[in-house]
């Protein structure tokens, strides 16, 4: 795969995670009365049908990750999304490092507590069965892929890491 088509996908996912974190991921954490009635209906359908409690009622576990998403990686989803539309931004490797280690490091428990967790049937009901647990996990998965992409393109591509190309010669 081109590093230009890594770049286009990198840049949609970080421009796409501006709203997503702003409309859908800080109910969990903001007041009721800042969103609207339809995106507050649309978490509780998201949440229902694909049997995700933990966006409604998220343990502490996953509320602090939620926080970090706001501090931490709102602020760089913008400028993120500027680099990888660019292309070629060298300054760019080092936060998307930082970010991408980062996200893909809180992506591993939230993967296991899908999994392994016995989620109550009230007041969310979780998953269950291992296909709506898999259906789940396929949700959460590109939010650990493409930042293992990000980090793996950081650190090896010669456009970006500038010790891969002194290594060749």
């Amino acid at each position: 795969m081109s590093l230009r088509v890594l770049e286009i996908i990198f840049f949609f996912y970080f421009a796409s995670h501006i709203p997503i974190t702003l409309f859908i991921d800080l109910q969990a954490l903001l007041p009721g009365h800042v969103y609207p009635q339809p995106l507050k209906d649309l978490l509780k359908w998201y949440a229902e049908e694909f049997k995700d409690p933990m966006v409604l009622d998220p343990p502490e576990w996953f509320r602090s990750f939620i926080f970090c998403e706001a501090l931490l990686q709102l602020p760089f989803f913008p400028i993120a999304a500027y680099a990888f539309l660019k292309g070629g931004c060298k300054w760019i490797r080092t936060p998307t490092i930082v970010y991408a280690t980062h996200v893909a490091t809180t992506l591993v428990p939230i993967l296991a507590h899908i999994l392994f967790y016995q989620f109550p049937l009230e007041p969310h009901p979780g998953p269950q069965t291992l296909q709506e647990r898999w259906l789940l996990v396929s949700i959460y998965a590109p939010y650990l892929l493409i930042p293992v992409l990000l980090l793996l393109t950081m650190l090896f591509s010669s456009s970006y890491n500038t010790t891969v190309k002194a290594k060749k010669k």
